[in-house]
This record gives structure tokens, sequence and C-alpha cells, in this order.
């Protein structure tokens, strides 16, 4: 059956703009940006054809374009138009960040890190530097490393700090292992960067942990 055969109230579109996104499945947000369906099947069936191809909608989304576009109903212009619309919505984030405070929205804060760096295949260290009144002037990654560490030199920390004229800076690092906990090398360079930041008057207010899970949040825990 069409979707447009179905009752109004079902179809994803109709549902959306009378719900809000939020109301709908993965498989149903994903068939409005299909927009067509293949022989035989709606886009909603062709949707939930692929999640359960890909497993999860982030497989699918974070899927590289050979992989993607291999896939039944996809292919080089659906595969340019996701990788749009995921840039999209970072620089929506970022352009959030640079407006409103951000240390009073730790969920834009975490959502933002994690869509820099959760999927990222060796660890990096990222820098949010702030101003007065906390919000974004710019985030940078600024060291590099393999898949279970990256070299953290404070200097270069508290250099691009006062380059960016930043009061504040929120620090954050991935672990490509997925597992979102502080080691003890995290605990220590944390405390070097706090120190090494203190000399110069900028504040550390967090560093965040990305991983599979919820970003791990160091003031949270009582670690800064």
């Amino acid at each position: 059956m069409r979707i447009s055969d179905w009752p109004v109230a079902e179809r994803p579109r109709e549902k959306l703009m009378q719900r809000g996104p939020q109301a709908l499945s993965d498989a149903e947000l994903l068939a409005i940006f299909l927009r067509t369906g293949s022989r035989g099947l709606s886009a909603v069936d062709l949707a939930r054809s692929l999640l359960k191809r890909f497993g999860s909608l982030r497989s699918l989304l974070d899927a590289n374009q050979q992989h993607f576009c291999e896939a039944p109903g996809l292919g080089p212009a659906k595969y340019v138009q996701c990788q749009a619309a995921l840039e999209l919505s970072r620089r929506h984030l970022d352009e959030t960040l640079q407006r409103d405070a951000v240390f009073t929205d730790p969920i834009t804060v975490r959502r933002y890190l994690s869509t820099r760096l959760r999927d990222r295949k060796r660890e990096v260290f990222a820098c949010l530097f702030l101003d007065t009144r906390h919000r974004l002037i710019h985030y940078e990654e600024l060291f590099f490393g393999t898949i279970d560490g990256a070299s953290v030199h404070p200097r270069e920390v508290v250099k691009q700090a006062l380059s960016n004229n930043a009061a504040a800076v929120i620090l954050a690092h991935n672990h490509p292992s997925g597992v979102s906990e502080a080691s003890r090398s995290d605990l220590a360079i944390t405390q070097r960067l706090v120190e090494a930041l203190q000399l110069v008057e900028i504040r550390v207010l967090d560093h965040f942990i990305v991983g599979d899970g919820e970003p791990w949040s160091f003031a949270e825990h009582g670690k800064i």
C-alpha cells in the first residue's frame, strides 16, 4: 500500500506537522528523507529494511560512501543529501553555542561534542574557547593520537586560549573504545591543564569524555 493511501494521521509528513518530529519513529523520519520507496516497498518499508540492514540509524548515517551507496534505495545523491543534513545539524549547534551561554546548556554542549567526536577512529583532544559570558568563541581540535591515546601539551592549550582571548574553556576528548569514563591519565592531564590555565586567569569549566553513551563530565563527578 502506498503511503498516500494511509490514513492522514499515520502519514509521516502529516504526522510531523501535526505532532512534531519527536513523535516520529526512526523509520518514519528516514522515510521523509528518502521521499520515495522502491518497487513493492513504500518509503517507510524501505526505511525499515535499511535500518535492519545497517543495524541502527546511527550506523546508517555514519556509513562511508561505498557502504551507503551499495544499499537498495540509496545512492550518491542520497549520500550527499545525508552528509549535508548532518553538517547542517553541526553548524546549527555551533551557532546555538555562539549565541547562548554554553555552561548553562549542558545538553547542547554534550550533543555538540558528540556530533564532533563520537565516531572518530582515533583519539582527538579539543577545546571550546569561551568569552566572559561563556558563549562559544571557537572550537578547535588540538591533538590527535592513536586508537588509545593522544599527547596533550598544556603549553599549547594555554597558547591557543590566549590567542582566542578566551575567558574560560571546556576541554573534550573522545575514547574510540566507546567507554566514556576517565582514566588515571585523563585525571592527571586535566589537573595539569587546570593549573596551567589558572596561571593566566582562564577557568576550566568542564572536561567531557565522549564515548558511545552520554559524554562523561569531570565537573559533574567532582573532578574539577
